[in-house]
């Protein structure tokens, strides 16, 4: 008898098998972003050299609109959805519910395309929203503090996109430019709170021998002067006084990314890539400065935030994350590597070129615009078979 339950083996969970696609936020979103920021991308390339009728959301508006809250916000909520599960040990969305928000999301891509102006307010409104509350269920069963506060994040996405929309349809006397830039304010913010948890974490475990450090206080005082910059510009401030509080920033943040040792991970793509995405950040704040004092023009230190941090940061992150969550070596192949160099290049291109000439700005984005989109067409072709099929290792996730 003793043999035979010797013998008994646990019972094993069968394996997954089929289609993978919604069983995590990961997956969907994460193949909807990048098509859609190569797409997209070429949409404004058009658009931007006169080969495009205007849409409904026009110019730089709708370019700017879609980056943020439809391929940014798309790749926040994929990695909070992903996250939020291994913080709570509760489930987020999954299987029919998630396959509603991004049928969601993929709606407010093509309402802004329509003439239906207050039918794309609501729908894009609504999707963070919806991704507020469904992250705001497995926080609130675990208790888990630390991380509530993203749910206030994904709300503040909804409001700032319905203050654009509003301002569009001419409900509101402000521009939806106001909008734009507390979508910047907040995306600013969770890359900077992500990025200061992860990234020396990766850094330590990714590359032998380096000692990537925090400093308390200066995590406090960096993470503050955001937050400082997200009030100032809701109030208003600009000239001096805002360009010495991003001075200030600026500072604060090269100070930490300093801590992190970034000149000796050059050898480790998945690592060096958040490292570049940093230093964008550090560098879309000392633009901003000088742009506040009136020294350079603005677009340039924009799109050190959007074209260089948010596009750096959410590929390095949409190729780590969906390695790690489908049972893939941690380790950047050529085609990781590949999607990398035309990203960061399409965003020196963008900022460097009009910094230097900008006679040549638009050349410059024309270029960059056509570098960012084969740096994401390539991510979405090399990772649409991993974020479609199921674990290597047969686990659900």
């Amino acid at each position: 008898m003793a043999t035979i339950l010797l013998n008994i083996e646990e019972p094993k969970s069968k394996p997954v098998q089929g289609v993978a696609l919604w069983q995590l936020g990961f997956r969907p979103f994460y193949l909807l972003a990048s098509a859609f920021a190569a797409l997209s991308v070429l949409l404004w390339v058009l658009q931007f050299g006169g080969w495009l009728c205007r849409p409904y959301l026009a110019g730089p508006l709708w370019h700017a609109h879609e980056m943020l809250f439809g391929y940014g916000l798309a790749v926040v909520v994929g990695f909070l959805f992903t996250a939020g599960r291994n913080w709570t040990g509760q489930p987020t969305p999954t299987g029919v519910p998630l396959a509603l928000l991004a049928a969601l999301w993929l709606a407010g891509r093509v309402l802004v395309l329509t003439p239906f102006g207050w039918a794309a307010a609501i729908i894009n409104a609504a999707f963070p929203i919806a991704c507020a509350v469904a992250l705001a269920v497995p926080l609130w069963k675990s208790r888990n503090r630390r991380n509530y506060f993203f749910v206030a994040v994904l709300a503040g996405f909804g409001l700032a996109q319905f203050a654009l929309h509003l301002a569009q349809l001419g409900v509101i006397g402000l521009p939806g430019w106001v909008g734009v830039q507390l979508a910047l304010d907040l995306m600013l913010f969770v890359m900077a709170v992500m990025g200061g948890r992860v990234i020396p974490m990766f850094t330590n475990n990714g590359v032998p021998g380096v000692q990537a450090r925090r400093h308390e206080t200066l995590e406090r005082f960096a993470l503050g002067a955001v937050l400082a910059l997200l009030l100032a510009d809701l109030a208003g401030l600009q000239g001096a006084a805002m360009a010495a509080l991003l001075a200030l920033a600026a500072g604060l943040h090269a100070a930490r990314l300093a801590l992190w040792q970034p000149w000796r991970v050059l050898r480790t793509p998945l690592v060096w890539v958040l490292h570049a995405a940093y230093a964008f950040i550090v560098l879309h704040l000392a633009l901003r400065g000088l742009a506040a004092a009136g020294l350079i023009a603005a677009s340039v230190a924009t799109h050190a935030l959007t074209a260089g941090a948010i596009g750096t940061m959410t590929i390095g992150m949409m190729s780590r994350t969906a390695r790690g969550h489908t049972a893939r070596p941690l380790r950047a192949d050529a085609f990781d590597v590949a999607t990398y160099a035309c990203v960061v290049l399409a965003a020196l291109v963008r900022v460097g070129v009009p910094l230097a000439m900008p006679a040549w700005t638009v050349s410059a984005s024309l270029i960059a615009g056509w570098l960012w989109a084969c740096g994401f067409a390539l991510y979405a072709m090399r990772y649409a078979p991993f974020l479609w099929k199921p674990r290597l290792d047969g686990k659900p996730g």
